[in-house]
């Protein structure tokens, strides 16, 4: 016998050995007898909890047995002779289980002879054979002992029944063809069941279903309800498996497919080979390897570029991987590791630069100059910290603007990121490239764009960055700004550090209310206040007007806007603090005159104030004067705008009612309170303004602030409306050409505001001719023009006892005199000017208004 023959015939014969023992055991299960019941109809039998099983009748399975009480409950069995309860856990997580803890519907079992297994559990062979329903537990220990009562099942078949029978097998059937995990025999042994309680149980115990499934089953007692509940179990578990089968189909295909795509390459690979040509392949990753030797990257970068490379080089060209390297590649070769441009440090010529695209603005150019001086000075040190500056100003005061004549005038490309409405984290340090479609921050794709690692960078529009579930995109700026950590900013998609140190930022905002305080800490702060008239008509005259010119077509023509009918357009037809409305006017008119000259009709040698009504249309904006006439509480206060300054005139009305307060005109609840304060003064000076204390009980006050569709906040309006509540109830009329700002506390102490250039400048306009102003505002007329200094008169005070005099008539006065200035009063001599100062008012200070 060959030595293949007898190891054949060995395997056989164990085989054959194993059958024999397992049919013995299942032999040896129905020798053992059921139960009999009592005169009560209940048998008593030791109880055998299941944990994750189903015990159906007619079923022979291995059971693994671990529990001490389980153990128990077999021995005696077996000892006895006699069946067991099988019934299941409602929690399988139970380690000793209660009366609570199991199904009352179980499974009167035979058990045969227990197995020792390889991981020290025991195993028994198990038979079901009735369904009974617990009906009490008699015995708790050692195990548990319970009686149960037996349900019968009709056996008889009728017609509904058979057809439902033959549906269950039909569905039956395809599951076996899908599933390959049921064997065949399972429905060759279904096919031969006859009753149909058996075979409801046969196809609920093989198919894949849940424990309460299960124990649904088992528990539905009609033969024919139950057939019904496993045919829409059935039906559902086809549907899952023919969806499975759908897609392993497609996966399958697909694997196919590339297996032949990658033969066939492997053949053309060959043939190429073969013929002397060049692997198109193998060249681009040659062209890579140059292009990373080439891009100057720093030690790490150019490591990871060379293992990305390594990963590319094993991949085949088709694979799903390919493109994703390949792009993260090209990022890094792309962008600019060591390419710079040479700063033009020429002081003059930056001095030219900027005043011939600019007019005024003498801050910023100022500190521009400073850092070139200072670049110059040092320009032997690797290492120069740029300045991150941000310009702060209301819209169309030329931020943008300038920072492209200095990015100009320093010799830099220039780079705009618009963080307008930017949410999302991810715009500012990119995705991680485990997402499809991940793509670097918005900030790298900039550097890309620009080309060099020391461009002008401005960051547009940063007090309007959003916030969402997404993450805070101004947090992210915290690094990219900061001079001590941006040197080494990491982005998400390239995971490298990159080197920002180099970069001048510079970046803008309307506000600096909705910048973070942290973010503001890391910018220097340069103020664009906005331009007063005389300044938008010297831009006009400069920059506009010959801009427009040229534009629509007018270069050489001998036609002119007075300056009265500039100012007219600044007045009545625009309202802002820029001039990008201004400009646009200004085109509005040309454009009609350049109409005419391609018409051929005549032109207008000059266009007057009057003229503009023809050309565009009548005035939008009607300004606000001075008070006509002295009034009993009306006040005129100056306000802050975003547009620069305007007057805002408080009135204050008295009738008989119960001491109420209203204040209207769509005001915030900073100057609500303002509008409290100043009541409170006056009822605690109610004595010495000679005022009725009993008064206020029967008097409601009614304080208006005109033009109500325009939202007014801010605490700068404080003694304006204690002057016209003092006013209102002691009689006194205002002097009509006096204006006033300032905060009041309970004392009467004026406090310092914001905003006064524009305060003064809007009164100026407005024809007042004397302004109140808290005292420390001295410092803050430096930024005055002087010819509006020369025509103002100013009043410093601390006090409202100030205020009151320079404001009001005295009691016994008559209309139309002047009162005496009191101590505390120090005006402004036209001929002295206030000696410069550099100090500022805080950042964080709101502005007294916002209309």
């Amino acid at each position: 016998m060959s030595a293949l023959f007898e190891k054949e015939y060995r395997e056989w014969l164990a085989r054959s050995e194993f059958a024999e023992a397992m049919s013995r055991r299942t032999e040896e299960l129905y020798d053992i007898t059921e139960a009999e019941p009592d005169d009560d109809g209940l048998i008593e039998c030791p109880l055998l909890p299941l944990r994750d099983m189903v015990m159906f009748p007619h079923m022979v399975t291995p059971l693994f047995v671990g529990r001490e009480k389980s153990l128990a409950a077999i021995t005696a069995a077996q000892a006895s002779g006699k069946t067991l309860l099988a019934v299941t856990q409602i929690n399988p997580e139970v380690e000793d289980p209660g009366t609570e803890d199991w199904y009352a519907v179980g499974v009167e079992v035979a058990v045969g002879r227990m197995l020792r297994m390889p991981d020290n559990s025991t195993s028994v062979l198990a038979q079901g054979r009735r369904r009974i329903q617990v009906v009490a537990i008699t015995q708790a220990e050692p195990y548990y002992v319970a009686k149960a009562r037996i349900i019968d099942e009709p056996t008889g078949r009728p017609r509904e029944t058979e057809a439902l029978m033959r549906a269950v097998l039909a569905l039956f059937e395809k599951c076996i063809q899908l599933n390959r995990s049921l064997p065949e025999e399972a429905y060759v042994f279904a096919m031969n069941i006859e009753e149909p309680g058996w075979l409801a149980d046969l196809v609920a115990s093989t198919i894949n279903l849940e424990i309460a499934e299960r124990q649904a089953v088992l528990e539905t007692f009609e033969p024919t309800a139950r057939l019904q509940r496993i045919s829409v179990l059935l039906g559902r578990e086809l549907d899952v498996l023919e969806l499975e089968d759908h897609i392993h189909s497609q996966v399958q295909n697909e694997v196919d497919r590339n297996q032949r795509e990658m033969y066939l390459r492997e053949q053309m690979k060959a043939i190429q080979t073969e013929l002397g040509e060049t692997d198109i392949w193998n060249a681009e990753l040659g062209e890579l390897r140059e292009k990373v030797a080439a891009a100057g990257m720093p030690e790490e970068v150019q490591h990871k570029a060379a293992k990305e490379l390594e990963r590319l080089a094993q991949m085949p060209p088709m694979a799903p991987e390919v493109g994703i390297i390949r792009t993260y590649l090209d990022w890094l070769i792309e962008l600019p590791w060591t390419a710079t441009t040479v700063d033009n440090l020429d002081l003059k010529h930056a001095a030219a630069v900027l005043e011939r695209e600019h007019y005024g603005l003498p801050k910023a150019k100022e500190r521009i100059l400073e850092y070139i001086a200072v670049r110059r000075l040092t320009a032997d040190q690797q290492q120069v910290r740029s300045p991150i500056l941000c310009f702060a100003g209301p819209p169309g005061t030329g931020k943008t603007s300038l920072g492209k004549s200095i990015a100009e005038a320093v010799g830099r490309k220039f780079a705009r990121l618009s963080l307008g409405g930017v949410r999302d984290e991810a715009d500012i340090r990119g995705h991680r490239r485990t997402y499809i479609g991940a793509l670097p921050g918005r900030l790298i794709q900039t550097m890309r764009r620009a080309g060099s690692i020391n461009p002008l960078l401005m960051l547009d529009e940063i007090d309007k960055l959003g916030q969402d579930f997404r993450g805070d995109p101004a947090a992210a700026l915290l690094e990219v700004l900061d001079v001590e950590q941006n040197r080494a900013f990491v982005d998400h998609y390239l995971d490298v550090d990159y080197d920002l140190s180099k970069v001048m930022f510079i970046t803008t905002a309307n506000t600096l209310t909705t910048v973070p305080p942290a973010l503001q800490d890391r910018l220097e702060i340069i103020e664009f206040p906005g331009y007063v008239e005389e300044e938008k008509l010297r831009i006009a005259r400069k920059y506009l007007i010959p801009r427009q010119m040229t534009e629509n077509g007018l270069v050489g023509t001998r036609m002119t806007l007075t300056d009265q009918a500039v100012r007219r357009i600044v007045r009545s037809y625009t309202y802002e603090a820029g001039v990008r409305n201004l400009e646009r006017e200004i085109a509005n008119v040309l454009r009609k005159v350049a109409r005419r000259k391609a018409e051929g009709k005549r032109l207008p040698a000059r266009i007057s104030a009057e003229a503009l009504y023809k050309y565009l249309g009548p005035p939008q904006y009607t300004p606000l004067e001075a008070e006509q006439d002295d009034e009993i509480g009306v006040v005129t206060a100056v306000a802050w705008t975003e547009a620069g300054g305007d007057t805002m005139p408080i009135e204050v009305s008295l009738m008989p009612g119960k001491g109420g307060l209203q204040i209207t005109g769509q005001v915030g609840e900073v100057m609500q309170e303002s509008a409290q304060a100043a009541m409170s003064y006056l009822k605690s000076r109610a004595k010495q303004l000679a005022v009725d204390y009993e008064r206020f009980d029967k008097t409601d006050t009614h304080i208006h602030v005109p033009e109500g569709s325009i939202p007014k906040d801010g605490p700068s309006a404080g003694i304006s409306l204690a002057t016209a509540l003092i006013s209102a109830f002691t009689g006194r009329k205002v002097h009509k050409e006096v204006g006033m700002t300032g905060e009041i506390t309970l004392r009467g102490r004026v406090l310092p505001v914001g905003g006064v250039k524009e305060k003064v400048l809007a009164a100026h306009r407005a024809g007042l001719r004397k302004v109140i102003l808290p005292r420390k505002n001295d410092k803050d007329l430096v930024d005055v023009p002087k010819s509006t200094r020369r025509e103002v008169q100013f009043v410093f005070v601390e006090h409202m006892d100030a205020v009151l005099a320079a404001a009001l008539f005295p009691p016994a006065a008559k209309d139309g005199l002047r009162p005496k200035a009191l101590p505390d009063q120090r005006r402004r001599s036209p001929a002295r000017a206030p000696a410069k100062s550099k100090a500022r008012p805080a950042r964080g200070r709101p502005r007294p208004y916002a209309h």
